[in-house]
């Protein structure tokens, strides 16, 4: 057992050298691994209160025992503490922390200001300019129907900057009322700017005072026989209104707060969050902070604010479900007002705020049972040494060798882990001697055709009937060649990928199923393929197709083993089509973007030299790259930062 007392000393031994300033402090144990990170104002004042044994829950009596020595940094101040907290979790992922699983960036408009005609766009990311943002929304649904009233209100352009420079008449947006088209000069750069400060104030609240003056637009649009003008304004009216009567009453006078509320039920912890902008519900999201075993709901929910809010833009409010020991910190921290309250309107909405945590935290534990169940069923059907807590689930999407995509996507008890997907881009050029060989099956194919003569003479829906036995038999031996050297194309795929995989695999992350879209073929090419790596421990398991591919009747394959399948719409047999299908949907959607990707690629990008600068420069003087392709060294050399060296690049690239 741990000596308590041991670890109590070295704390205080360290008590006695910390510095007396904001920053961060580590806590390790054996073989230097981290147990825990925290920050603080005052690093020797926080770290006094560990030094209170009795004071502390068990899970942090159990960290104190396992201390061996401390580390030390300090900061500026406690704004720096808490990003610097943050990224130390993220990246060691310490025993006691409570961490917060989240690799999700929540959409925003973004409105960029300083351009003569700002754009109205949408966006994820940090602040790191002067534009205007607005959100979070929770979905790019939300943002899509707010970008669809922006645009019918204020007409406001939301085109790329390269298709708005080169217009030379209104697009279709113009055409429908969407756009006011100020890149042909139908809206004067004053008269659009002015729509631009009317959206931003919508964006910010100020919705009744727009309405009031566009009416009384309209008004004199109408007075003055200008009934063009005045049926336009009429149209932003009746947009402003559609809102207007979407809106919930409940939120009018809340111009920028996020609520935050903890349900609990024994060591499942789910923190609800909503997004409450300018009178307007911008969606909600659920969390599921992980090591919260002994920790208070209001430790957990100070963890995930500090952690939350160091990746996500904060609004002016944060209303919390608990009263929280820390929140002046945090405020300077966070830079924003932390509150709960008692009574009111803001009360009222945390209590939904609540259920609807209560109520993602009993969908949670329904969707943990039934995963622990096919996880359990798993062990019982493939002969698993133990509940597996990392599945690794593998697909290959091409096109005919074309930005082939490998793809794996992590399956744990807890769900997806998006956050470890991984694709591996394939090149181009190592599917050339297999497609040469698939093109070689195909001429034997055809020739096989062509030694027999009565089919010739035939059409091929005919001549497949006119065949003798002897002729069948050649023709399948020709067609079942031919998709064997098709399938040899997703072998080697397969172990490429694997191969690549498991050069980067360490302990934390070692699987204990992996998962193959495919039969017997790609079973023997993995195992092929990793045969000089340790697969103790790790079953390899291939799901091939089912009899008229029908879902439900797949068939299981493992070395050594007879393969099998499963009971016909059983829990176990939904959950691991489930597995296959994610992670084809994942390996389609990678190969398309990959394959969409490619539709913008440039002959410039093959140039050595030349990057998104100079190419950009390159077509902004020239026009296009068939006019770049015709220019002399002289000409090219016109172009900012163009040299002679660069120049001769370019010319000799077009013409040698």
């Amino acid at each position: 057992m741990v000596n308590i007392k041991q670890g109590l000393e070295i704390l205080k031994n360290n008590i006695k050298i910390a510095p007396e300033a904001p920053g961060v402090y580590r806590m390790l144990g054996e073989d230097d691994k981290v147990l825990y990170v925290g920050k603080a104002k005052n690093i020797k004042k926080r770290i006094v209160a560990y030094s209170h044994i009795n004071k502390l829950p068990v899970r942090l009596q159990r960290m104190v025992s396992e201390i061996k020595r401390m580390e030390f940094i300090i900061v500026e101040n406690e704004a720096k503490a808490l990003l610097m907290e943050n990224e130390l979790i993220k990246e060691l992922e310490p025993k006691y922390n409570i961490l917060l699983k989240d690799d999700k960036t929540f959409p925003h408009l973004m409105i960029d200001v300083e351009s003569e005609y700002p754009c109205l766009r949408k966006y994820r990311g940090k602040r790191q300019d002067k534009n205007k943002y607005f959100g979070p929304f929770a979905s790019v649904g939300a943002v899509n129907n707010v970008v669809d009233i922006l645009q019918k209100a204020f007409l406001l352009r939301s085109c790329r900057d390269a298709v708005f420079n080169n217009r030379q008449r209104p697009c279709l947006m113009y055409q429908i009322k969407r756009c006011s088209a100020p890149c042909v000069g139908k809206i004067s750069a004053e008269d659009y700017r002015l729509l631009v400060r009317e959206a931003i104030d919508f964006l910010e609240g100020k919705n009744a005072r727009i309405q009031e003056e566009l009416s009384q637009k309209m008004q004199e649009a109408s007075d003055n026989t200008d009934y063009e003008t005045a049926l336009v304004l009429r149209d932003r009216i009746r947009a402003l209104t559609s809102v207007q009567q979407g809106n919930n009453v409940e939120y009018a006078d809340i111009k920028s707060v996020d609520m935050v509320a903890l349900a609990r039920k024994g060591d499942l912890v789910c923190i609800q969050v909503f997004f409450i902008r300018s009178g307007q519900n911008c969606g909600n999201a659920p969390y599921f902070p992980k090591q919260t075993e002994g920790a208070s709901d209001e430790e957990i929910l100070e963890a995930f604010l500090g952690s939350f809010y160091t990746t996500h833009i904060p609004p002016r409010e944060i209303v919390v479900s608990h009263q929280l020991e820390n929140r002046v910190f945090l405020e300077e921290a966070i830079g924003s007002r932390i509150n709960t309250y008692q009574k009111g309107n803001k009360a009222q909405i945390m209590k939904n705020v609540l259920a609807n945590a209560a109520a993602s935290l009993d969908r949670r534990v329904a969707e943990q049972a039934s995963v622990k169940n096919n996880l359990d069923e798993m062990v019982k059907w493939f002969g698993l040494p133990r509940v597996p807590q990392r599945i690794e689930i593998y697909d290959n999407s091409h096109n005919q060798g074309s930005f082939a995509i490998g793809a794996m996507v992590v399956a744990t008890p807890e769900g997806f882990d998006k956050k470890s997907y991984r694709q591996f881009n394939i090149k181009e050029s190592d599917f050339k001697h297999r497609l040469a060989a698939s093109s070689d099956a195909r001429n034997s194919r055809t020739s096989m055709y062509a030694q027999v003569p009565a089919l010739r003479e035939l059409p091929p829906s005919e001549s497949l009937k006119s065949l003798s036995d002897e002729d069948e038999k050649h023709r399948l031996a020709a067609s079942s060649n031919n998709a064997k050297i098709i399938n040899q194309d997703d072998f080697l795929m397969m172990k490429e990928v694997l191969l690549r995989r498991f050069a980067k695999m360490t302990p934390e992350n070692k699987p204990d199923v992996i998962l193959l879209d495919g039969g017997l073929g790609q079973l023997h090419a993995v195992h092929e393929a990793l045969k000089d790596f340790d697969l103790s421990g790790i079953a390899i398991i291939a799901i091939s197709k089912g009899p008229e591919r029908n879902a439900g009747k797949e068939f299981y394959h493992q070395l050594g083993k007879e393969s099998f399948s499963l009971p016909f719409q059983s829990p176990i047999a939904f959950y691991l089509q489930n597995l296959r299908d994610e992670a084809h949907r994942f390996a389609i959607g990678t190969h398309r973007a990959r394959r969409a990707k490619s539709i913008y690629k440039s002959r410039l990008d093959e140039i050595e030299g030349i990057g998104g600068k100079r190419k950009r420069d390159l077509l902004n003087y020239f026009g296009s790259v068939e006019e770049i392709s015709q220019a002399g060294v002289k000409d090219l050399q016109k172009v900012p930062g163009i040299s002679k060296k660069t120049a001769e690049k370019i010319y000799n690239y077009f013409h040698f």
